[in-house]
């Protein structure tokens, strides 16, 4: 079986006349990723490897989750392949994740996540909001081999407040 976990980036702030990959989190953002990683971690899932954009607002997103799950950063890593919108490197970059790897986390940006939810899951997602994570189980032995999966968690920050 291979999962993979989808993690939008937290709210951005648009204060500042920053490059997009430069824009940083919100206080929001910040409190967010922190209400939907504790809660998650609640779910005692092993994550294998993670993987982030190299955006300021995905990355600090995942400092934040794998501190609170207290992921080991050994299996962490910046991947300039996630710095994208629509979806088609998304896949590409998953479909070739190493098969001994089984639990993947993700952190990223809509609308490729939204669209890769909705793709690769069976529940129907309008939109995936910042801090959003859903998590897509898949009955296959290869990430090349992934299609249709099963929504088998889906942790939205108003849920939570």
């Amino acid at each position: 079986m291979k999962r993979i976990i989808l993690v939008r980036h937290g709210k951005s702030l648009w204060d500042y006349e920053v490059s997009d990959e430069d824009r940083p989190l919100k206080e929001r953002g910040i409190n967010d990723a922190h209400l939907v990683s504790k809660k998650f971690k609640n779910e005692n899932i092993k994550i294998d490897f993670a993987y982030s954009s190299p955006a300021n607002r995905a990355l600090y997103t995942a400092i934040i989750f794998l501190r609170n799950l207290n992921h080991d950063f050994k299996r962490f890593e910046i991947t300039e392949s996630l710095y994208e919108f629509s979806g088609g490197g998304v896949r590409s970059f998953v479909e070739n994740l190493d098969d001994g790897l089984n639990t993947v986390a993700i952190f990223g940006h809509n609308h490729a996540f939204t669209n890769m939810a909705n793709s690769w899951g069976n529940r129907y997602i309008e939109n995936l909001p910042t801090s959003g994570l859903v998590q897509i189980d898949f009955s296959v032995d290869q990430w090349k081999s992934i299609s249709k999966g099963e929504t088998t968690n889906m942790i939205l920050p108003r849920q939570l407040k």
